[in-house]
């Protein structure tokens, strides 16, 4: 059965004839999915301080958001999240996801960075992964100077921000880094871009997130000659073996479902502890509507307990 709140929100969107995100341009989604906010978000929490700064990145500067949770004092060190906004590699920011950010940093007592990486169709695959893995690299490498754990650093996102956290982790393993990611938080992420599982038929229309809506994303961002690189799909990797421990979230009425269910899989197989929960009544997107949808405020909570758990000495 779909959840109650979510069925609501997709029949008041069907009534209203408010247009899929397929049939926009780019900057028209994008302004679209920002302006939704207001209406399925909750009031952003209070926390100790917001800045945005830039960083060094492969292409120029990187735009970061830093939120310090409350109750944490300056220059306190802390435990720190890395976090990647969802929205299909073409649409979303760092404000469309600034109230996710602010309860993720208070309810598991971190740090968080929001990364600002580039983004389709201005910027094709692996740029979007490239800025990840830089961003993530200098937030390691400047611990000391941001005042957080070296060691106690996760990384993290939604969709395809769930994406790139997967690909950074694999990348920063591969590349042998002497500095690793302590934990992966990924939430109802991309991780077989063939879009070939069970789910994909069963939830591909009716549900938001759509396969037309899958196709202008995916099209945007790359080839589907590119596909099979485990950057863009991260449940090809050859080994899932010597990868962070990880929280894999995933939503019952929503096409990804079953490639994040067979990635948490991959990493519990190849020995790497993880835990799966899916909000079986639930939708894509839905952990940022906590203000239309109850489950959306409990999986954020549970995300924040179990970050919490793992980054704690």
């Amino acid at each position: 059965m779909l959840d109650p709140q979510a069925r609501a929100q997709l029949d008041l969107i069907r009534e209203r004839g408010i247009p899929s995100t397929h049939e926009l341009s780019p900057a028209e989604a994008r302004k679209a999915y920002r302006d939704r906010r207001g209406y399925s978000q909750p009031a952003p929490p209070d926390v100790a301080s917001v800045r945005d700064f830039p960083v060094p990145g492969p292409a120029g500067a990187l735009l970061l958001r830093e939120y310090r949770p409350a109750g944490s004092a300056p220059g306190q060190a802390l435990p720190a999240l890395v976090y990647f906004h969802g929205g299909g590699w073409v649409i979303g920011d760092l404000d469309t996801h600034d109230v996710l950010c602010r309860s993720l940093a208070n309810g598991a007592g971190c740090a968080v960075y929001a990364v600002d990486y580039r983004m389709g169709p201005e910027h094709r695959f692996p740029a979007a992964v490239d800025d990840a893995l830089a961003a993530t690299r200098w937030i390691l490498a400047s611990a000391g100077a941001l005042a957080i754990h070296p060691a106690r650093v996760a990384v993290g996102g939604d969709s395809a921000g769930g994406n790139l956290a997967a690909a950074v982790t694999l990348a920063l393993r591969d590349a042998g880094d002497a500095l690793q990611p302590a934990f992966q938080l990924l939430i109802y992420p991309a991780t077989d871009m063939r879009g070939t599982s069970a789910s994909h038929h069963e939830n591909g229309s009716g549900y938001l997130l759509t396969r037309d809506v899958i196709d202008y994303f995916q099209g945007h961002y790359l080839d589907a000659t590119q596909y099979a690189d485990w950057r863009a799909s991260p449940l090809l990797a050859a080994s899932h073996a010597g990868l962070p421990p990880a929280l894999v979230l995933t939503a019952g009425f929503d096409p990804l479902r079953d490639e994040g269910l067979a990635y948490a899989n991959a990493l519990s197989a190849a020995g790497v502890h993880t835990q799966y929960v899916c909000f079986s009544r639930q939708i894509h997107g839905f952990i940022l509507m906590g203000r239309i949808i109850d489950e959306a405020n409990t999986a954020v909570r549970l995300c924040a307990d179990v970050l919490r758990h793992h980054l704690s000495p």
